[in-house]
């Protein structure tokens, strides 16, 4: 047997005995941190805790920095599971924990995203047994940083939340035993549209069913253990190929490695589809679309799927669509092809470029006051794909402008300490 396989022997036998141990004492008196069987878990009471005692364990990157450090010393077979270089995997931990303390107080918001997120990560090569010993190395990681103010009641308020987070990775995982936990496919077309963004289709080598509007991690052969998540342009084609749009966004990443180094007949792995922007069945009322660049990629799936609809359902009226597409500046826009073919059939759809100016010079800005002088009102659905800030950005401007939360979708944001602002330290600075 291997070293890596003994290794994780040894990890899965401490995970059956953990969790035996539990099990036994949740009928006794001792839950080792645990809720009894038949309670109810006080997430208020342990958010309270830790947010009173959280500068005893920050600076919040540290805190993750020692948390890996101690993972790999006892268990150094670990560390193939993660990439290269750990900046964006530690980011990504912290905004987990962030989201984990913000929704604290609603522990049944925080077991539905970690079962997709159980979901997702099995594309990782992680198991259950291995969280055992990841939730061994945080309680270390607080114990060291907390030092002297180190307390039982500290201690088990961490572990706690951990594992609410882990019980639900871990039934997520088991619900998605049926389908791959990745899905291999190969690059069957790639296309420049500027000097910086390709246009990819790639062909699953196993069925790879998704919805409109969802999108999925993707893995570079030249960059192991490392995804970054692209929407999907469409559903599949009769022959199943799906198509990415990627911008180049820095040396060294994902997405330079798809953008300048890929081409035709060259692997791609992509991780389980997910999203919030699928229509489902609600036709009722206008459809506001608003993207960002390639957040296009989304909203061209839509159109599609809108499209679909119309042409199953001659006799009914179509849903009035409007499409605000907003980029840097006019040469940034591509794909104009499509758009104007598309806009050239369907009556019903509007598109509304807003070109010019960078971010940092208003132009989230210059797009939400055109989504919102649009006159959406409050029967209308909102669907939105671009950068954090953009969002947000657009949200708030329909919000103001009397369209219904409830009307209004986008996939989840990172989570962070933007409504901690007495927190210093965040991994997400």
């Amino acid at each position: 047997m291997s070293k890596d396989g003994t290794t994780y022997h040894t990890l899965l036998a401490r995970h059956d005995a953990m969790r035996l141990r539990r099990q036994l004492l949740s009928s006794g008196g001792d839950t080792g941190g645990r809720p009894a069987a038949g309670e109810s878990y006080d997430g208020a009471a342990d958010q309270r805790i830790i947010m009173r005692d959280l500068d005893l364990v920050g600076p919040f990157d540290e805190l993750i920095r020692d948390l890996y450090q101690v993972l790999f010393a006892r268990h150094p077979s670990l560390r193939s599971l993660f990439p290269a270089t750990m900046a964006f995997q530690e980011a990504h931990l912290a905004r987990a924990f962030w989201y984990q303390i913000e929704h604290l107080d609603r522990p049944e918001e925080i077991t539905e995203r970690f079962m997709q997120l159980g979901r997702d990560h099995r594309k990782l090569g992680v198991r259950p047994a291995q969280y055992t010993a990841f939730e061994e190395a945080l309680r270390e990681a607080v114990r060291l940083r907390a030092g002297e103010h180190w307390s039982v009641e500290l201690d088990q308020a961490w572990t706690r939340m951990l594992r609410l987070g882990v019980d639900a990775m871990v039934r997520g995982a088991d619900a998605a035993l049926r389908e791959p936990p990745f899905w291999r496919a190969t690059v069957t077309g790639h296309r420049m549209c500027g000097p910086d963004l390709a246009v990819l289709r790639v062909l699953p080598h196993e069925t790879f069913r998704h919805r409109a509007g969802q999108y999925t991690a993707v893995e570079s052969a030249r960059l192991p253990h490392t995804w970054r998540p692209y929407y999907l342009a469409g559903s599949p084609d009769q022959d199943g190929e799906v198509e990415l749009h990627v911008r180049c966004t820095g040396p060294g990443g994902v997405s330079e490695a798809l953008v300048h180094g890929t081409g035709p007949g060259d692997e791609v792995r992509l991780g389980p589809p997910k999203g919030e922007l699928a229509l489902g069945d609600d036709s009722a009322g206008a459809l506001l679309l608003v993207a960002w660049d390639t957040g296009w990629a989304a909203m061209k799936a839509v159109l599609r799927d809108v499209e679909r609809r119309a042409r199953s359902a001659p006799g009914q009226r179509a849903r009035r669509v409007r499409l605000f597409l907003g980029t840097g500046a006019v040469a940034d826009l591509y794909d104009t092809d499509h758009l104007t073919g598309l806009e050239q059939r369907c009556p019903w759809l509007t598109v509304v470029p807003v070109a010019g100016g960078s971010p940092d010079e208003g132009a989230y800005d210059r797009l939400a006051r055109a989504v919102a002088r649009s006159g959406p009102v409050p029967g209308d659905r909102a669907l939105i794909a671009g950068p954090p800030d953009m969002v947000r950005t657009v949200t708030a401007a329909l919000a103001h402008a009397g369209l219904p939360a409830q009307h209004v979708r986008h996939d989840p944001l990172p989570a962070g300490p933007r409504d901690l602002p007495h927190l210093a330290g965040s991994a997400l600075r």
